[in-house]
């Protein structure tokens, strides 16, 4: 018996110690390729020396102090420049500055231009000299033979430089000087504290702080050390070169500090950052980085990374499938950043200073984030956050009630507190409505609300940069009328698109104020998201822009943008009803709404559902369907609601395989607007067969299905529950779901409650080469609640 026994524990230790083998998880930072679609990115698309939402993101620049004449151009670094011109901390919407170069032989202190760099202190470089991971970057610079690394914490940039034997090396500090988005310097400093430790500030005045928040401006300061003492200092700035000074005062200031290096020398540079003083980027740097190496931080930046990627873990067996999902869960994590220091202080606007409310351990209990507009984020962005980052989403939250309480008014787009509109609408309310429905309300939900409601309904005294500024047009009549020019009380050029737009965040609201008990609110709010119907044009069967007298503005030519529609067309956003699909299916009616979705995507698909191979943020504008621009996000995913749940499934897989890229040149479309981290996070969706196209607005939100892009993938939950989606037999070709069971129960439905599904467990779909028609179809989603 004993000999048996000893068998049978062997026996089960062998099988466990397998099982333990076939579960152990692979790293997936190998999998992220941070310079897929770097030809035309914007200025904070590759930083890959950063923390998930951090304040430092450190990264090359080929051509950051062009700057960029409308304020969001592609800029900073372009995989196709083959000279860099500097190692730049800040990297936000808006926001971009203090740019550090090693270099040695003769003294330079401009950058130069990209077409000559000997004229300047920029270097040639080779891109297989080049290591760009999370948390990470290392490139050889060739002209000077120096070999250049970047890594950091939350809010300090650590440098690391090995320099070649020479009497002539040097790290250039460039402080004053425009870098990406930044534009105009108003004013900056630099100088040495001792030997070895130095501090400055640069303040901005970027273009769409100009433009929206006029009195208002940008200011970054730094605090850091260099681990040599220099045997010289010498200064600059728009005036010239002082050879032995310590500082440097006004535009163009900057700092050199020389070195004689012998072979494999290094110099490592530590940099404290904040938004509000040289004090406060000192005590950053004495909270994350006073006694860190940089092999230590690089290490513990790269487990932060590991950590937060591997929330999601997929499996399957084509390599691309996982560098496009690690890629694109990378540029989720990456894109907005943190703006309060580790005490808790942030940038508010004019200069003042906030404090965020601290826990039991004197830590912040929230973070405030810098971010470009949020517009289209509800089909990708906040949905991945709700699914397993509601921290993220909180801080989202809270970081616009703090502007709500300092300003009087949501901001659109937000730098330093600044409003920084971006497109002139706002859909803050509507996420707010989103996480609040979601079960996110680790707020004051009182104050929320107030702030949902103003935003929808409110017009007196509205700042521009607040958005919606044809607000009172919508409530009063119920559209926005066609008004060629700027957008104002009269209306707007994007009359259209902004009627949809409000329609659709009134939802939002309204579902909002129902949840609360608020029911003359959800009454008056309800009834405006039906604003929609006015413009329904039902001889061409689509949104038409109307004046104010009521009438359909004439020589309409469906394909046109920007008349009526921002950065799309007739055809795009004729199908901008996310709110109410069934409401659009039925004024168009299910045969032509259907017939007419899957031409759409017919014909998209020559084009790589884009604007096809022209490098071009607006190439897609005047196409029939353009994936590289929010307003149609969700629309492939309508198939759910109209009965035919199988094009869903094939045309959402068919944009993973085709829209999205694993090259720098075809990553996100070719040359497309990725909008920190929303096409990458829609991939991320997709790939794993999760989506709402009402982006979590309604009263009990749903999760629509589509095709599961790999074998299996394991999702730790914002609950700290596991959800488990195994999608059997998916390949190339087997794209469509032949049935599918969520913890051991038939799945009879393309959706599902998010409740239900955030309870955690199993689901397991079959897949198929062919569709199946019956599937999927017995009770749509629903559309109004």
């Amino acid at each position: 018996m004993r000999r048996n026994s000893n068998i049978i524990i062997a026996a089960f230790l062998a099988v466990a110690v397998l099982s333990s083998c076939k579960v152990k998880k692979e790293g997936v930072l190998k999998y992220v390729d941070s310079g897929i679609g770097t030809a035309h990115s914007r200025w904070f698309f590759f930083t890959p020396a950063a923390l998930p939402y951090g304040m430092a993101k450190l990264a090359p620049s080929t051509n950051g102090h062009y700057g960029n004449k409308s304020g969001w151009e592609a800029v900073g670094y372009d995989t196709r420049h083959s000279s860099i011109e500097g190692f730049v901390h800040f990297h936000e919407w808006q926001i971009g500055g203090v740019s550090f170069m090693p270099a040695n032989g003769p003294l330079k202190v401009k950058p130069g231009d990209l077409e000559g760099s000997e004229d300047g202190y920029r270097s040639h470089f080779d891109h297989k000299n080049e290591v760009a991971e999370p948390g990470y970057y290392k490139v050889v610079l060739d002209d000077y033979n120096i070999t250049a690394e970047l890594t950091a914490t939350e809010h300090v940039g650590f440098h690391r430089y090995t320099f070649p034997k020479n009497d002539q090396s040097r790290v250039i500090l460039d402080i004053g000087n425009k870098q990406g988005e930044s534009d105009e310097v108003k004013d900056a400093a630099v100088r040495m504290i001792d030997d070895t430790h130095f501090e400055g500030f640069v303040t901005t005045y970027p273009k769409y702080i100009k433009t929206y928040d006029p009195k208002g401006q940008i200011t970054m300061y730094f605090w850091g050390e260099t681990s040599q003492k220099p045997i010289k200092t010498g200064s600059f700035n728009a005036e010239g070169i002082s050879q032995n000074s310590t500082s440097a005062k006004g535009k163009g200031a900057g700092l050199f500090l020389e070195y004689k290096t012998t072979e494999g020398a290094v110099v490592e540079m530590k940099v404290g950052l904040s938004y509000t003083s040289t004090e406060n980027a000192k005590r950053n740097f004495e909270a994350e980085a006073t006694s860190l190496s940089f092999d230590q931080a690089k290490a513990r930046a790269q487990k932060v990374w590991e950590q937060e990627l591997g929330k999601i873990y997929v499996e399957g067996t084509d390599k691309n499938n996982k560098v496009k999902f690690y890629t694109g869960l990378f540029h989720g994590l990456l894109g907005r950043g943190t703006a309060s220091d580790v005490s808790g202080t942030f940038p508010q606007y004019g200069g003042t200073i906030g404090q965020l409310p601290l826990d039991e351990k004197g830590k912040p209990k929230y973070n405030f984030y810098n971010t470009d507009a949020i517009w289209g984020a509800f089909w990708n962005l906040t949905q991945l956050w709700a699914l397993s980052y509601p921290d993220r989403y909180k801080d989202f939250v809270q970081t616009h009630l703090e502007v709500y309480k300092h300003r009087g008014w949501f901001g659109d787009g937000i730098a330093n507190g600044q409003f920084a509109s971006g497109v002139g609408t706002n859909f803050i309310g509507l996420t707010i409505g989103g996480a609040y429905n979601s079960g996110i309300r680790d707020y004051d939900v009182d104050l929320a609300y107030k702030a949902v409601k103003a935003n929808e309904l409110e017009w007196v005294n509205r700042n521009e940069g607040s958005g919606k500024m044809d607000t009172k047009q919508f409530i009063e009549r119920g559209f926005v009328p066609y008004a060629e020019g700027e957008t104002d009380s009269l209306g707007s050029n994007f009359s259209a698109s902004h009627t949809l737009e409000y329609s659709f965040s009134a939802f939002a609201a309204a579902q909002m104020a129902k949840a609360l008990g608020k029911k003359d609110d959800y009454q008056n709010l309800i009834k405006r998201s039906d604003g929609w119907k006015l413009l329904f044009n039902p001889e061409n069967k689509l949104i038409h822009p109307k004046r104010a007298d009521g009438s359909f503005i004439d020589k309409f030519d469906p394909y046109q943008p920007w008349r009526g529609f921002q950065e799309g067309n007739a055809i795009q956003y004729t199908f901008y009803i996310p709110h109410n699909p069934a409401g659009l299916i039925a004024q168009m009616g299910k045969t032509e709404f259907n017939n007419r979705l899957d031409s759409v995507f017919t014909v998209a698909q020559k084009n790589s559902f884009g604007g096809g191979k022209e490098i071009d943020a607006f190439s897609g504008v005047k196409s029939i369907y353009n994936h590289g621009n929010q307003p149609n996000l969700h629309v492939s995913w309508l198939f759910n609601f109209s009965g035919k749940p199988w094009l869903t499934q094939k045309w959402t897989r068919a944009i993973c395989d085709e829209f999205y890229g694993t090259e720098t040149i075809h990553g996100y479309g070719y040359g497309q607007d990725e909008d920190q981290g929303q096409l990458g996070s829609w991939y991320v969706m997709a790939a794993l067969g999760l989506f709402d196209v009402k982006g979590l607005t309604d009263l009990r939100p749903i999760i629509e299905l589509g095709s599961p892009l790999f074998e299996k993938a394991t999702i730790t939950l914002g609950n700290k529950k596991q959800l488990i989606i195994e999608a059997k037999n998916t390949s190339v070709e087997n794209v469509y779901v032949q049935s599918a069971t969520f913890n051991g129960k038939p799945l009879n439905n393309c959706w599902l409650y998010r409740d239900e599904l955030m309870k955690g467990g199993k689901m397991v779909l079959i897949m198929g080469t062919k569709p199946n028609q019956q599937w999927g179809v017995d009770v749509p989603p629903p559309s109004a609640q």
